[in-house]
């Protein structure tokens, strides 16, 4: 077999071989629609918010009654004795025993307050303290906002009008992709 007879050969299995497969064409392509209208989709969330504020609180709070405290007498022994000492050089005769008297009397009393910080067993702390604490209260409040979730866009295409929803607005030219398909 030589070249022309197996070129010949070759061609006439390529055009049997096509009668047999019918011939692919571009049925899908890109084009252009023109935009009637955009409509927003809108819908209402709930966006539950918490508000917090500080409000102050006040209680009273109750001591127990305190013990009787423990007293000393060394104060009242030393204050008595500087007392009478002092008091004893004053005046002459009998007015010096008294004013010894008195100043013992007067320097054991001053000398146990003294050391006792004033405390002469009749006080009790019964009074009530009153404290301020802060609490937070906090409440959840609805919040309700629009949000845009799409757009139903009326586009016509060859005098024919379609709507379609989608998630952005096209503007007034619409990117459709055509695909054509026969019937049988």
């Amino acid at each position: 077999m030589t070249f022309t007879k197996f070129s010949m050969a070759a061609s006439l299995l390529a055009f049997s071989a096509s009668a047999l497969v019918p011939a692919a064409q571009a049925a899908d392509f890109d084009d252009y629609a023109r935009v009637i209208s955009v409509t927003p989709q809108v819908e209402q969330v709930n966006v539950p918010r918490q508000e917090c504020r500080t409000e102050y609180e006040t209680s009273q709070r109750n001591y127990p009654r305190q013990q009787q405290a423990e007293r000393s007498n060394g104060g009242a022994l030393i204050g008595g004795l500087a007392g009478g000492l002092l008091g004893s050089q004053v005046g002459g005769g009998n007015g010096r025993i008294a004013a010894a008297a008195v100043g013992a009397v007067t320097g054991a009393i001053v000398g146990d307050r003294v050391e006792n910080n004033g405390n002469n067993g009749n006080h009790y702390n019964d009074q009530p303290s009153y404290e301020s604490r802060p609490v937070r209260q906090c409440r959840n409040i609805d919040s309700w906002e629009s949000r845009t979730n799409g757009y139903a866009v009326t586009y016509e295409y060859h005098n024919r009008t379609y709507t379609s929803v989608m998630p952005y607005n096209p503007g007034s030219r619409l990117r459709i992709h055509v695909s054509l398909t026969p019937r049988p």
